[in-house]
């Protein structure tokens, strides 16, 4: 996959919906004769989340973890004339334009660390980016993470980067953000925080985060911040002072694992 865009595919059939996710997740198929779980634009939190599913799972995979492939999903509401159920229906009509599609993995089934141990670093290491993105769903009731030809695979990103559902003009990073790590899926089974993020804070430069904003489509950027260029500089402002909070955060981490051991 081109490191700097996402592919775009059309929809060109819808198959079925996944109805244990709020959001009314969908399967289609594509153009390109590939399958998807569609993210739609319609629902939920809409573009925040879309945005996010974006930012988040596109640094994970660049910083080693395994994310399915995302891509961008051109979605015609006329798909929604052979969909029988009114609340699709009408979910289908308002997603019109760009959606985000998640490369379906077949056979895949929700990982469970009883089932297969992640292993200590893969833990941290999740731990330490789950932290960095305020990601608050990852737990054990809902550990957004697939077990595919037995390897971990992470899902479903939008929940993180809570701080950009309260965005207004002049809004500015906080020097420090709560995080509750304590219901965290990997946190029993995590090895040393501290050694997962002096492996992964130096590979977060802010070359990597702008390359990643710009994957993000400019029409689902917030308008709040005035343009598709400050509301990147406003996510790479909160990464830059996420960062520089990092030995305080991961101390907070350490001492939670500390507790659990």
């Amino acid at each position: 996959m081109d490191q700097h865009s996402l592919r775009t595919v059309a929809a060109t059939r819808y198959v079925t919906p996944f109805r244990e996710g709020g959001s009314l997740p969908g399967l289609v198929e594509a153009d390109d004769l590939g399958m998807y779980v569609l993210k739609f634009r319609g629902a939920g939190q809409g573009l925040k989340a879309l945005t996010a599913e974006i930012i988040v799972g596109e640094l994970a995979r660049r910083l080693g973890f395994r994310v399915p492939e995302l891509v961008l999903v051109d979605l015609d509401p006329e798909l929604s004339r052979a969909e029988p159920d009114e609340e699709i229906q009408d979910l289908l009509r308002a997603s019109q334009g760009t959606n985000l599609g998640v490369d379906y993995l077949p056979g895949s089934f929700d990982f469970n660390p009883r089932v297969k141990e992640p292993g200590s670093d893969l833990a941290a290491r999740l731990l330490w980016l789950d932290s960095l993105v305020l990601n608050v769903d990852r737990s054990w009731r809902n550990p957004n993470m697939l077990l595919w030809h037995r390897q971990i695979w992470l899902i479903d990103h939008g929940a993180a980067l809570i701080f950009h559902h309260r965005w207004q003009p002049g809004w500015r990073p906080a020097p420090t953000y709560r995080y509750d790590a304590a219901d965290h899926v990997m946190m029993p089974v995590a090895g040393s925080i501290a050694e997962a993020d002096a492996a992964l804070r130096p590979q977060v430069t802010p070359r990597l985060i702008s390359e990643i904003l710009s994957l993000v489509p400019d029409e689902w950027l917030d308008p709040a911040l005035g343009s598709p260029a400050a509301a990147r500089d406003a996510y790479a402002a909160y990464f830059a002072a996420r960062l520089a909070d990092a030995p305080d955060w991961v101390a907070a981490l350490e001492e939670t694992r500390a507790a659990r051991v």
